[in-house]
């Protein structure tokens, strides 16, 4: 995949050079390549040295986002959470844990057992271009899968909770987080499943995790967290597109390989905004009436650039589009998780 940008050329410069002809395009940089890479987009560049950063890389910090935003969510639907220092420190750790911790150690795994598929799809990215041995991609795995689950116990204790129940999310999330991308299950092999395993990580396990940091965790959140997740399965088949050659060369079952472009994109956005709606139904059956219209209401500019711009071309598109339509989509979470610590779910 080419690091550069094409550019018009200037006839003055092929005018003083040989090697360039009138019609041939001259390649500049991309600036932004190496943002994309160090953030773990798409259409990055290779050539990084600083360990550091490659080590950031392989941890893919914007898929930290959605779980520290799923935190403050949990935290809302408690209806428990006050501005104080120690719940400031609290929500700190905890988004610790949920994002470069726990996310980290998740896309890590994922960049091991996924390195022959990125020779395809990103060749880029840290193991496939050879920028960091196996062994010390072994080592952050161990290490950010230790951390987190030792600072979930923390956290537990900090809580005052009689059942570790931060510590329980935080095992079966990892624990899903392996089989997910590890053989012999690779849940991600199956785009359902798979799709519906992330969705759970990005809603259920941060927002359950949230809510039990400051309230007590019922099965209701439970429930609720869960459906809400099926939403975040039309999040995770956004990440399939830039896959697609890869995933049909190795046989990985995404749902765009499996429906074809253009059917996996109806198949996102018609989860995405039917769950919204149905949790739109539950607010109002809880009679939170007001949270649930701007609920709706966030639903429509989502509508709009899911036309403008996903559903136009799912694979030329997909990161415009996470940009512009996710928003209302996280914001909507706040205001259903708001809309539960309101009513005293």
């Amino acid at each position: 995949m080419s690091d550069l940008t094409p550019i018009t050329p200037n006839p003055q410069i092929n005018q003083t050079t040989d090697s360039a002809s009138p019609n041939e395009e001259i390649k500049v940089p991309d600036r932004n390549a190496k943002t994309r890479q160090l953030l773990g987009m798409k259409g990055a560049a290779s050539g990084e040295t600083s360990i550091w950063k490659i080590r950031l890389q392989l941890m893919k910090p914007i898929t930290w986002i959605p779980l520290i935003w799923g935190v403050v969510c949990g935290a809302a639907s408690s209806g428990e959470y006050t501005w104080t220092l120690e719940n400031v420190l609290k929500s700190a750790a905890c988004m610790l844990l949920s994002g470069p911790l726990l996310a980290g150690y998740t896309q890590t795994l994922n960049e091991y057992y996924d390195r022959e598929i990125d020779a395809v799809n990103e060749p880029y990215r840290p193991i496939p271009s050879g920028a960091i041995p196996l062994p010390q991609v072994i080592t952050q795995i161990w290490v950010l899968l230790i951390t987190g689950n030792l600072i979930a116990i923390a956290l537990d204790l900090w809580a005052g909770n009689q059942y570790p129940t931060i510590t329980t999310i935080a095992i079966l999330g990892s624990f899903i987080a392996y089989i997910y991308s590890a053989p012999p299950l690779k849940l991600k092999q199956n785009g359902w499943l798979g799709g519906y395993a992330l969705g759970a990580s990005y809603i259920a396990f941060p927002w359950c995790t949230g809510h039990a940091l400051f309230g007590e965790l019922n099965w209701k959140i439970v429930v609720f967290s869960v459906v809400y997740s099926l939403a975040g399965l039309g999040i995770a088949i956004v990440n399939d597109f830039k896959s697609v050659e890869g995933d049909r060369q190795f046989g990985l079952k995404s749902l765009p390989v499996v429906f074809g472009v253009q059917t996996a994109a109806w198949i996102c956005v018609v989860m995405i905004d039917l769950f919204q709606a149905a949790i739109a139904g539950y607010l109002i059956y809880i009679h939170e009436n007001l949270y649930a219209a701007i609920l709706l209401l966030l639903i429509i500019p989502q509508v709009t650039f899911q036309d403008m711009y996903f559903l136009r071309d799912p694979l030329k598109n997909d990161v415009k589009y996470q940009a512009s339509a996710q928003p209302f989509l996280v914001l909507g979470m706040l205001v259903a998780g708001i809309a539960l610590g309101h009513a005293g779910v």
